[in-house]
């Protein structure tokens, strides 16, 4: 029998120097990756196409409510478009961690160092709740421990 894992779940994490704190308020997220195939062919075994694995690259997206994450006044323990943008305009890399969160000892998790890609917000008007989205560009692999442990 199959264990489904629900999305909402699934959280994204981003380390401050200290620990990891949940980017909230998320309304999704997800984990994007890609292996290049290097494809040649040569006269020494014509018309047979041989492929290799190439280059390694993968993104994190994410998209959520922007809640005030300031320390006076807002949640402080949680990561939001202010507290994202301070590392983009610094173009400081950031260590993210993305929990399956199934309940039991085994979940996943997944980490890795990146930029800060793309960010954007939105504020629309009315009863409207601003949102962000984020993307992170992975830097080296995704890893299946804790590096900064």
């Amino acid at each position: 029998m199959s264990n489904f894992i629900k999305g909402e779940v699934s959280i994204l994490s981003i380390h401050d120097g200290t620990s990891y704190k949940p980017v909230a308020c998320l309304t999704s997220n997800a984990i994007a990756t890609d292996l290049s195939v290097i494809e040649s062919t040569t006269k020494c075994n014509p018309g047979i196409m041989v492929r290799q694995p190439g280059m390694f690259s993968y993104s994190v997206t994410a998209e959520g409510q922007y809640i005030d994450t300031t320390t006076v006044g807002g949640d402080d323990a949680k990561r939001s478009h202010d507290a994202l943008l301070a590392k983009q305009l610094t173009k400081t890399l950031v260590n993210f961690k993305l929990d399956t969160n199934v309940a039991n000892s085994e979940s996943v998790k997944y980490f890795g160092s990146a930029v800060i890609s793309s960010l954007s917000a939105d504020f629309g008007s009315g009863d409207d709740l601003a949102t962000f989205s984020l993307t992170l560009d992975g830097n080296g692999l995704v890893l299946l421990t804790d590096p900064l442990v």
